[in-house]
């Protein structure tokens, strides 16, 4: 059983860290196409875009060691059982389970690393690619100015498009416009070039527009307010402008400035534990304030009642007397919820007829006012609860991607053992089958959690929980040594006869 065991587990390994590699390798490449907008165009080192995608590597592993596990597990078993080996450890008595062993060891270690990996590595690495990506996109060198588009020269007050961009890198330009606001922020000077070029030192901070043959126009504004009716202005032609641009503030990013910003994803366990419960407190007192001043402002609670009592007519003291004749003393609150319990004609008595219109546009103002309200707080609690169900979801994450790795042990060995086929055609269709139903159904099940429709602890283990009675029935399956469908040919003979009646 040892020689048994350690032959199981070298396959196992050799072939989950080759799967690993491939599948590791693509996920890469998948980043660099989902990044690329923000990377390219930027002018930046190579260094950078490296440090980036090392930051990313942790997070691609949420996705890839599950399928490596999947992927490892269908092509170890289906070759042991396409060249008889499996049938081989069954002749000697060993059951499928007891050949498992050894690999459902290395399954589990692998579950506990990705548990590791998610709750301390990942969130470190989620906060380094936050910052990265958050000043990368400050860098905007002189190169970021497009053709055909008016661009920002940030600091600058000023605003360039150019027609077109030629010549060694990009430094000659056609038909360049320039929009440059003054010291109150409108747009009072226009200048106009048929051609221009970029003159630069690398031991500069100042980009140096020198531009040809064209027109400088500018608005002039007067001090008295009767001559600015007139619209004055200023023209100039000119063969030769020169103008610069300071860029040390656009070339200076330090990319790798912290950011206090973080979310759900850069928080280990023990950090979200204690953020479920402040926010679980803070909008439970969210709520019970706006319920509270939402009551006091519509009235319904001891709020200016006593004044609404002492200011009505005769007929209100008649009704105080009335209710108060009841079984129970009566209150303030009592009388007030009295009257508004009457017909509205019979609330309109109580107000003086030169105050009842007044009164009526003044109630309806208050419930357009507090429908408003009502609303803007319903939308700002609604981001409050999506932001503590991210919190759940992110916390139970983390156990269901590392019980996702044993999961889809259990899915794939049985399903080698009963294809008996090895190699990367039919297991591969296979593990990629699974393994992006495992991953859509955990995707939408996580934004419907994510927007409160399900529980947060549902959304994060839904795909787990469809996942479960597919590995115990595929289990199952192997164990008794069945195919993977049963199907009687026999019910297709009538068939085939027709068939056959045709072709005579």
């Amino acid at each position: 059983m040892r020689i048994l065991d350690s032959y199981l587990l070298k396959r196992f390994a050799s072939t989950f860290f080759s799967a690993f590699a491939i599948v590791l390798f693509i996920f890469i490449f998948q980043a660099i196409w989902l990044f690329i907008d923000e990377l390219a165009g930027k002018d930046l080192d190579i260094t950078i875009i490296g440090k980036f995608l090392i930051y990313y590597l942790p997070t691609i592993v949420d996705d890839v060691m599950p399928l490596a596990v999947l992927l490892t597990s269908i092509l170890t078993y289906g070759s042991l059982a396409e060249y008889y080996e499996f049938a081989a450890i069954k002749a000697s008595g060993i059951s499928l389970f007891r050949a498992m062993r050894s690999t459902l060891i290395f399954s589990i270690v692998l579950a506990i690393a990705t548990f590791f990996v998610a709750n301390n590595i990942i969130p470190a690495s989620e906060q380094k690619i936050f910052n990265l990506r958050r000043n990368i996109a400050q860098v905007k060198p002189s190169a970021a100015i497009v053709e055909g588009i008016f661009t920002d020269i940030e600091n600058t007050d000023m605003t360039i498009k150019v027609g077109q961009k030629y010549g060694d890198n990009d430094r000659l330009l056609k038909d360049v416009l320039i929009h440059q606001k003054s010291e109150n922020q409108q747009n009072t000077v226009v200048i106009s070039a048929t051609s221009g070029e970029f003159i630069s030192n690398q031991n500069s901070n100042l980009l140096e527009l020198v531009l040809y043959d064209g027109y400088y126009y500018e608005e002039i504004l007067p001090s008295k307010a009767k001559d600015r009716e007139n619209h004055p202005f200023a023209r100039a032609n000119f063969d030769t402008y020169v103008k610069y641009i300071d860029l040390s503030s656009l070339n200076e990013v330090d990319l790798d400035k912290e950011s206090s910003i973080t979310t759900d994803k850069m928080k280990p366990m023990r950090q979200l534990l204690s953020d479920i419960d402040s926010l679980r407190i803070n909008n439970d007192e969210q709520i019970e304030a706006f319920t509270e001043n939402t009551l006091t402002r519509i009235g319904a609670l001891d709020v200016g009642a006593n004044e609404f009592l002492r200011s009505t007519n005769d007929e209100s003291k008649a009704l105080e007397l009335r209710v108060q004749k009841g079984p129970k003393p009566a209150d303030p609150d009592s009388i007030f919820f009295a009257k508004l319990s009457t017909p509205k004609d019979s609330i309109l008595r109580f107000i003086p007829s030169w105050q009842r219109s007044q009164a009526l546009k003044s109630a309806r103002n208050n419930l357009a006012s507090l429908k408003i309200t009502v609303a803007q707080k319903g939308s700002e609690m609604g981001k409050r609860f999506e932001f503590y169900n991210r919190h759940i979801i992110q916390l139970h994450k983390k156990f269901a991607l590392a019980l996702s790795c044993i999961l889809l042990f259990f899915i794939g060995a049985p399903m080698g053992a009963l294809i008996r086929k090895g190699g990367l055609g039919l297991p591969m269709v296979i593990a990629i089958i699974f393994f992006l139903s495992y991953h859509f159904l955990g995707v939408f099940a996580e934004n419907y959690a994510k927007r409160g429709n399900i529980h947060p602890i549902i959304g994060a283990w839904f795909s787990t929980f469809v996942m479960l009675p597919i590995a115990f029935y595929l289990s199952r399956l192997a164990l008794l040594d069945r195919g993977l469908i049963a199907i009687n040919l026999t019910i297709f003979k009538p068939i085939a006869r027709l068939f056959k009646g045709f072709k005579k």
